[in-house]
C-alpha cells in the first residue's frame, strides 16, 4: 500500500493534535506554498536554509504582515517536527516583517449604543455579547447551549485562544434576549431531529466516545446557521454556527451607518469592554481574567 500523501499526513496529525479546522487549512496552505516556492521539492530534501529562504521571500518580496509570516513559520515547524519527525536547528537570520505597534481602537459608550441600535437579530445579540462579556468573535459564535449559566449570570468560554477555558460575566440585560435566541435555536434543532438530522460538530473525538452527544440539546450552538452543511471532518450533514463573515459585515455596515470614523471591528467591542470596566473601577487583574489574558496588553 502506498504511503499517504503529504497533505493527508498533515491533516491527520493536525486532527490528532486537536488543531482547529481553520489552523489546519492555514498550515496546509503555507506548506503547499513552501513546496511550490522550492519548485515542488519534497520537504525531506530540504531544511533550515530553505525555510529561511522562504520566510525571507515572504517578508522582502511579498511584504506580508508579521502575523502572516509567523503563521508560515509555525506551519513549517509543525510540518518538520510533528509530521515528518525531523528536528531542526534554530531558525535564525530570517528577514522578519516588523510587527507594527498600534494602540487598540476603543468605542465610547455612546458609540457602542449607537452601533448596537443599527444592528438587529443575531448580529445585534452577538455584538452585545462581545461588548458585554468581552468575547472574541469566534468565542461568541462557538458558544454551546450548555455554556450559558443564567442562574450564576456567567458564560463559560470553552477552548478559547491558547486552548484555555475561562468564565466571564453574562450581563443581566442580555438574559432575556439570550433566552429568546435559545428558544429559536431549540425549535430549529427539534425540526432537524424530526428530519433525521440534528447533529453538531463535537471537539476532541467526543462524538466517538459519546455517540448520542452530537444530537443532544446542550451541545447545540447558541447561534446556529440557517443552512445545513457538510462537516469537513467526516462529510456528515450538520448544522454549524453562523458564519463569522456575516457578523463582521453587519458590524462594519453598522459602524459606517453610524457615522463613526474610527477603524473599528467586532474585536473593538472586546477592547471597549475592557476599557469601560477599568473606567468603572474594576481591578486590572479581574479584567485580565475575564479576557483570558496572561498579559493585559495582549488581545
Amino acid at each position: 500500500m502506498a504511503p499517504p500523501k503529504l497533505v493527508d499526513q498533515v491533516s491527520a496529525v493536525a486532527r490528532l493534535r486537536h488543531l482547529s479546522i481553520r489552523t489546519e487549512k492555514a498550515y496546509s496552505y503555507h506548506i503547499k506554498q513552501f513546496i511550490l516556492f522550492h519548485h515542488k521539492r519534497h520537504p525531506k530534501e530540504m531544511g533550515e536554509d530553505e525555510i529561511r529562504a522562504y520566510l525571507t521571500h515572504l517578508a522582502v518580496n511579498r511584504h506580508v504582515s508579521a502575523s502572516t509570516q509567523n503563521v508560515a513559520l509555525a506551519s513549517l515547524l509543525f510540518l518538520y517536527r510533528e509530521v515528518l519527525k525531523l528536528q531542526l536547528d534554530r531558525i535564525d537570520d530570517v528577514e522578519r516583517a516588523r510587527l507594527p505597534t498600534r494602540l487598540p481602537v476603543v468605542f465610547s459608550r455612546k458609540e457602542v449604543a449607537t452601533i448596537l441600535k443599527r444592528l438587529s437579530g443575531v448580529a445585534q445579540l452577538a455584538a452585545s455579547l462581545m461588548y458585554g462579556s468581552g468575547l472574541r468573535l469566534m468565542e461568541c459564535l462557538r458558544l454551546r447551549v450548555k455554556d450559558i449559566d443564567f442562574s450564576y449570570a456567567q458564560i463559560c468560554v470553552r477552548d478559547g485562544k491558547g486552548a484555555k477555558d475561562r468564565m466571564t460575566m453574562l450581563p443581566a440585560r442580555l438574559k432575556e434576549p439570550l433566552r429568546l435566541q435559545l428558544l429559536s435555536a431549540k425549535l430549529t434543532h427539534q425540526h432537524d431531529l424530526k428530519t433525521g438530522l440534528g447533529e453538531v460538530w463535537l471537539p476532541y473525538a467526543l462524538a466517538t466516545k459519546y455517540q448520542n452527544a452530537a444530537r443532544e440539546w446542550g451541545w447545540q450552538y447558541v447561534f446556529p446557521s440557517a443552512q445545513i452543511s457538510a462537516d469537513p471532518h467526516d462529510g456528515k450533514r450538520k448544522r454549524h454556527h453562523v458564519s463569522e463573515s456575516s457578523i463582521q459585515r453587519a458590524v462594519k455596515d453598522a459602524i459606517t451607518a453610524s457615522g463613526i470614523a474610527k477603524n473599528g471591528s467586532c474585536h473593538t467591542f472586546r477592547h471597549s469592554f475592557a476599557t469601560h470596566l477599568l473606567e468603572d473601577g474594576y481591578d486590572i487583574r479581574t479584567v485580565q481574567e475575564l479576557l483570558g489574558h496572561k498579559d493585559v496588553s495582549t488581545k
